[in-house]
């Protein structure tokens, strides 16, 4: 039976005492870094590929829709967990919290197998079925394989990770990100390459040391939980399936896998537009998800720290306090994605120009970051409400606006677009995709906080 701390939560725990603008930036400035951190390392990730061939290039680009599949899984898991943990804390459960976070182990086990029995018997079909070229199947199968039949450290970690996030720990949640990251950039070049007697392995090579890293983060994750999480009690008797906890946990974090699932195919539909084109075209499009990335991921690291406190707070019944950290998150998104308009408007040479491109590449790739930036200030709305969606327990709220913005109303308006001849005109489906996904996103917020917050003032 689940028991209760007499103490109320809100009183046991920062997120519910804290005032919340340093309560944000004590939890949010964290996950920024790290998100920061991890976004230099995909750009650095694909510096290093490149050096070793096309057709490596090309097996990285083949593989992402699965690689992007494990994150979107783990990070659904997680923050599922994390949604359901802050909650049951917030109520003062800690029974139950407890039990969250086992049976976050649970649905990781079972996810884990399920990629692992793909890494090995259907790696290489997937590359055969998409490519013809020796190397490139090669390095795709060895590359698809090791991240898929190893993927255990890549779900521990972020897992751990959403645990302390959950209890307020976004500090040491920064600290894990930090070493998983740091650590796959130094051992990149040594796999790839071969240094220090260790022979160069190639596509491989960036693989082994992609899960060597998220196994040293996984067990760093688990130490700083067992140590200094104390909010929380690891025990394999909390990992005993239930479906009152598994439930909750499954309406937050799916919606939060089909959202990248969504990303996967939108990134599909978009190559094929382009490549109507020029190859360019499709490189073009790469090399802005690159760059776009240094703006969106410290957005998304204040969502993370959002949904922990607003899912705290809710389960604390304390209305003011999640109003006031929607309204000053959104805030700070908005900032950091003027930010980013104005990075994009005035050094799109400079930023294109770290990817040695053609001529023709930097007059096309200016014109795209220009237009497609537009669309970052009502990003940064839409992904502030999507974050209030998934604390409230309406996570399928945060998968129409996605779907929305992603392949309801970006593809068909890329599509007709591209018919006029013109891939300039192309771009501009981002801003009409944000504008329609923003209206929605406003939609679905009035209603859910007249359900779900509105009525916690009277309560």
């Amino acid at each position: 039976m689940s028991k209760r701390n007499n103490t109320p939560g809100s009183g046991e725990n920062k997120m519910g005492t804290m005032p919340i603008g340093r309560l944000l930036i004590n939890m949010a400035l964290p996950l920024m870094i790290s998100m920061l951190v991890q976004a230099m390392y995909n750009v650095v990730d694909s510096i290093y590929v490149s050096r070793i061939s096309e057709s490596a290039v090309t097996a990285l680009s083949l593989a992402f829709p699965v690689q992007n599949l494990l994150i979107g899984f783990s990070t659904g898991i997680g923050v599922g967990v994390n949604a359901f943990l802050s909650k049951s804390l917030g109520e003062g459960d800690r029974e139950r919290a407890n039990r969250s976070a086992g049976n976050g182990f649970f649905l990781v086990a079972i996810v884990v197998l399920g990629f692992a029995i793909f890494g090995t018997f259907f790696s290489r079909p997937y590359f055969e079925m998409q490519s013809t070229v020796t190397e490139t199947i090669e390095g795709g199968t060895s590359y698809l394989s090791i991240i898929s039949i190893f993927s255990l450290g890549l779900f521990v970690q972020v897992l751990c990770e959403r645990l302390l996030q959950g209890t307020g720990r976004a500090f040491e949640s920064m600290i894990v990100q930090l070493v998983g990251a740091v650590t796959n950039i130094v051992l990149d070049p040594v796999f790839i390459f071969g240094f220090f007697g260790i022979p160069a392995m190639g596509v491989a090579g960036a693989a082994i040391a992609t899960v060597t890293a998220q196994w040293l983060a996984a067990l760093l994750a688990l130490y700083l939980n067992h140590v200094h999480n104390h909010d929380l009690h690891l025990s394999f008797q909390y990992m005993k399936p239930h479906a009152q906890v598994i439930r909750p946990i499954l309406a937050v974090g799916v919606p939060s896998i089909i959202m990248m699932g969504i990303g996967s195919v939108m990134t599909f539909g978009m190559n094929q537009i382009l490549q109507s084109f020029t190859e360019t075209a499709t490189g073009v499009f790469g090399i802005y998800f690159k760059l776009q990335s240094f703006f969106f991921m410290p957005v998304f690291g204040i969502n993370n720290a959002t949904i922990s406190i607003i899912a705290f707070n809710y389960g604390a019944r304390s209305p003011k306090r999640i109003v006031e950290t929607l309204k000053k998150a959104t805030l700070s998104a908005f900032v950091i994605m003027l930010l980013g308009v104005f990075s994009f408007q005035v050094f799109p040479d400079q930023l294109l120009g770290i990817f040695n491109p053609s001529a023709d590449f930097l007059v096309m790739g200016r014109g795209a970051l220009r237009v497609i930036s537009l669309s970052f200030p009502l990003a940064a709305v839409g992904i502030a409400l999507g974050g209030s969606f998934q604390a409230l327990g309406n996570g399928l709220y945060s998968t129409y606006t996605a779907l929305c913005r992603q392949l309801i109303v970006l593809l068909p308006a890329a599509y007709l677009l591209s018919l006029s001849g013109n891939v300039n005109l192309v771009w501009w489906s981002f801003p009409i995709a944000e504008l329609a996904s923003f209206i929605v996103s406003i939609l679905l917020f009035v209603k859910l906080y007249r359900q779900k917050v509105k009525p916690l003032y009277h309560a």
